[in-house]
């Protein structure tokens, strides 16, 4: 196992703008993997454990429903991930899709759990996950953030809409704030846990509604701890980049009119720069370096046809800004719809029987087309 003392501060390394992919892989990823993606110019890895068989009912946590403790098999598996990250050349960030009180929907029949948001005694088990799990993994060399959790929503079910204005999430805010659904809140109590044991790993926090870009409006303030990271994720307009639009009869193009905050909306590259607007504005007024943003993930299906398109757009606004960024996804063993190494076809079946067989993924990936905005990003001069 891998073990070292970090050198200087961690939060050194987001000094630079870093590129790299998302896994969420079902598997958890062997030497190869991490091998590949570094191999393509990543420096950095966005880790989900949370699709890993568990050895309770949630891997790492035992049992969203109560933590009581690590899942000690679960983490040293993770520990043996990193390790491979690691030799690899690659920082990994952590990032949980599941905290005590809320399960993540895939792993509870497709449920939205809200628990977290409703009862703060779920946000006590959630610091002690977090203590616990910093305690483990300080001075792990591959370990360059933790992102606390993924794509939160406290405001799903508590009376704010999606892509509210500015002032809309403010009033809501003002009225949450000290409930269970104040996320900086939330994210103030779980950082001071972590600092207890780790008092330099930078931690990653993303924005609520899912880390949608424009909800970081409502914060009236950066957090107090200077090692924060600030993420969101870019998959508007989700209507037209989202898996349901390719069943449509007529599929929703990029660019093009698409559904957004209750309007149709004319996306292209200038829309998308806009929208990636708000969160730049935002951390223009707390005061927050350009360097402390990140955009966490971003993607579209690969077989639409304007695909490509739309991730030359956002990546095109990702240069320009100078901001940290992780594509959706690297060869995810479990879902092919963001796979761009797979181009723009269909899967064969050996990858629907892989899955159902709980086996390694057997098909070949590529540098494709689909996957060239990316790549070119990665390896400059492609």
């Amino acid at each position: 196992m891998c073990q070292a003392s970090h050198a200087a501060d961690l939060i050194d390394f987001w000094d630079a703008p870093r590129h790299g992919g998302n896994s969420f892989n079902r598997l958890p990823p062997d030497q190869a993997y991490f091998d590949a993606l570094q191999g393509y110019g990543a420096n950095w890895v966005r880790l989900s454990y949370d699709k890993w068989k568990p050895t309770r009912r949630d891997f790492l946590l035992g049992d969203a429903d109560d933590y009581t403790g690590l899942a000690e098999a679960d983490l040293q598996q993770l520990m043996a991930v990193l390790d491979r990250a690691h030799i690899a050349g690659l920082k990994v960030v952590v990032a949980p899709l599941s905290l005590p009180g809320m399960r993540w929907a895939q792993n509870n029949q497709g449920q939205f759990d809200d628990r977290l948001w409703q009862d703060k005694r779920y946000w006590q088990q959630a610091a002690r996950f977090w203590r616990d799990l910093a305690t483990a993994l300080k001075g792990h060399p591959a370990v360059a953030a933790y992102n606390l959790i993924n794509e939160p929503a406290p405001e799903f079910k508590g009376g704010l809409a999606e892509h509210a204005s500015a002032a809309q999430m403010q009033a809501w805010y003002a009225q949450q704030q000290g409930s269970a659904r104040d996320l900086p809140a939330l994210y103030r109590h779980v950082i001071a846990a972590i600092r207890e044991v780790d008092g330099t790993t930078p931690v990653m926090v993303d924005a609520g509604w899912y880390a949608a870009a424009d909800a970081f409006s409502y914060w009236p303030a950066a957090l107090e701890d200077e090692r924060v990271l600030y993420s969101v994720h870019m998959y508007e307009p989700y209507a037209a980049t989202s898996a349901p639009n390719l069943t449509r009869d007529k599929p929703i193009p990029y660019p093009g009119p698409a559904p957004f905050g209750g309007q149709s909306v004319q996306w292209n590259g200038q829309r998308v720069a806009e929208y990636l607007q708000q969160p730049l504005g935002w951390a223009q007024r707390v005061q927050l370096p350009r360097k402390r943003l990140v955009v966490g993930e971003f993607g579209c299906m690969r077989r639409l046809a304007g695909c490509q398109q739309y991730l030359e757009d956002v990546l095109s606004v990702l240069d320009r800004e100078q901001l940290h960024w992780a594509f959706y996804s690297f060869r995810e063993d479990s879902w092919d719809g963001m796979d761009y190494e797979l181009g723009t076809g269909k899967v064969p079946g050996v990858y629907w029987q892989a899955i159902e067989d709980g086996t390694p993924d057997p098909v070949a990936r590529q540098a494709t087309r689909a996957f060239k905005p990316i790549l070119m990003r990665l390896q400059p001069g492609t």
